[in-house]
């Protein structure tokens, strides 16, 4: 059995025997300020093993990430949150879409486009 006195749930992003739901970890995750990313399309693009190791020292691969993270939650917040993870993670969504029109001017237009897919209901679009 686990020894749960042990460990110190402020401190983790993952409790032994922890019964919150996806819905809870997420809006706390968001109320830390960070982003939970539900992003596959790496490994269906084939970004995976030595291809993602190259990627990732070149920093192309972050670019890919820092998009997918936005679109997938946006995607899981309009499909699942509750009303009160929804408001902790429209902060976040701005917050990062913001860094995202500061950091990638060249490819803001684009993934505005992707995200207001999303927001009209299309679903599994990602760079």
């Amino acid at each position: 059995a686990a020894n749960l006195q042990n460990q110190e749930g402020s401190k983790q992003q993952f409790l032994l025997g922890d019964t919150r739901s996806l819905d809870e970890v997420v809006r706390e995750l968001a109320w830390m300020g960070y982003i939970t990313s539900f992003c596959t399309a790496g490994y269906r693009c084939g970004r995976t093993g030595r291809h993602i190791m190259d990627l990732l020292r070149s920093g192309k691969e972050g670019k890919f990430c820092k998009l997918n993270a936005v679109l997938t939650f946006r995607e899981w917040v309009d499909d699942f949150a509750s009303e009160e993870t929804k408001v902790v993670a429209e902060e976040i969504i701005i917050k990062e879409v913001d860094e995202i029109k500061q950091a990638m001017p060249e490819i803001f237009p684009q993934f505005m486009k992707y995200y207001e897919q999303i927001r009209q209901g299309g679903r599994d679009i990602y760079f």
